[in-house]
């Protein structure tokens, strides 16, 4: 593992379903360049044209997975020999989830596996998956298994196990959910956003979420929200530093509100970049229904 001070390359790998997704989006906020299923013959290239920016980064994350070609995942080891040349530590986290947990993530996001063209069965494709994913997981630096944790377990395992994010102090997790789904499971406050106007009622706000500026300029100009907003955030920032003085490691605030795509996207957004703004390392943001 980098020792802080070289630049570092995660590459996230695993089994679709397992939480690589959650995990590039944890790097993220923690400024991390992330980008996802990059072919794996350019990773030296990528990294050599990102550090080389004006910019100049120098914490990067890649996903790759079963979604290249099998002989290329063959070859990442020599391809992260090539990123070391570069002056970069490097990194290789393997996902894993058992398959009876792959089979029912799938069945409740109804997404579709990668390899199941043609009409393959969902279990077989997990299982050629599997297969052709034996030999990353063979020279992972890391192995993650997930099929126990929830989404806001993985995003602080993500922290916890590559030693990123906050090296003291509390890490923030600000989320939105849909009332209609149901609460999220680990949250320490809730905060109902339902009593704020709407931006689903205007047809050209609906298919926006409260990530869009325009959606942020809709409700930023109405007093109620500002006054929600501030007194929400007064009450957070009087009540974090007495959770941190009991040493809690960790702290979740959701925000709810009937579909979980505009109030409480954007509050869990606005709430981030304030603290953020305190010079907080370890503040993240997830929205569960967006993902």
């Amino acid at each position: 593992m980098s020792d802080g001070t070289r630049p570092l390359l995660i590459v996230v790998s695993g089994m679709s379903g397992s939480g690589k997704s959650v995990a590039l989006n944890t790097l993220e906020d923690l400024d991390f360049f992330c980008t996802d299923n990059l072919p794996a013959e350019l990773l030296p290239r990528f990294v050599r044209s990102v550090a080389g920016e004006e910019s100049g980064r120098t914490r990067l994350a890649v996903g790759i997975d079963v979604r290249n070609r099998t002989p290329d995942l063959a070859r990442i080891p020599q391809w992260l020999s090539e990123v070391g040349e570069l002056g970069f530590d490097h990194k290789l986290v393997y996902f894993d989830t058992r398959d009876e947990v792959l089979l029912k993530r799938y069945s409740d996001t109804r997404r579709k596996h990668p390899l199941s063209h043609g009409g393959l069965p969902l279990a077989d494709a997990i299982r050629l998956e599997r297969e052709r994913m034996r030999p990353l997981q063979a020279i992972a630096d890391l192995v993650m298994d997930t099929s126990e944790l929830n989404v806001h377990q993985m995003r602080r395992q993500v922290i916890t196990e590559l030693g990123i994010g906050a090296s003291q102090g509390l890490s923030l997790l600000f989320e939105s959910f849909a009332y209609r789904r149901g609460l999220p499971a680990d949250a320490d406050f809730i905060f109902d956003a339902r009593a704020l106007p709407n931006p689903h009622w205007d047809a050209r706000l609906r298919p926006l979420s409260g990530r869009d500026t325009a959606v942020r300029e809709h409700l930023e100009q109405d007093p109620n929200v500002r006054a929600y907003a501030e007194q929400v955030t007064a009450f957070l920032e009087t009540w974090i530093p007495r959770f941190e003085a009991e040493t809690r490691s960790y702290l979740t605030v959701a925000f709810g509100c009937t579909g979980g795509r505009h109030r409480s996207v954007y509050l869990a957004e606005r709430l981030a970049a304030h603290f953020r703004t305190q010079g907080r390392d370890g503040v993240l943001s997830f929205h569960r229904e967006l993902e």
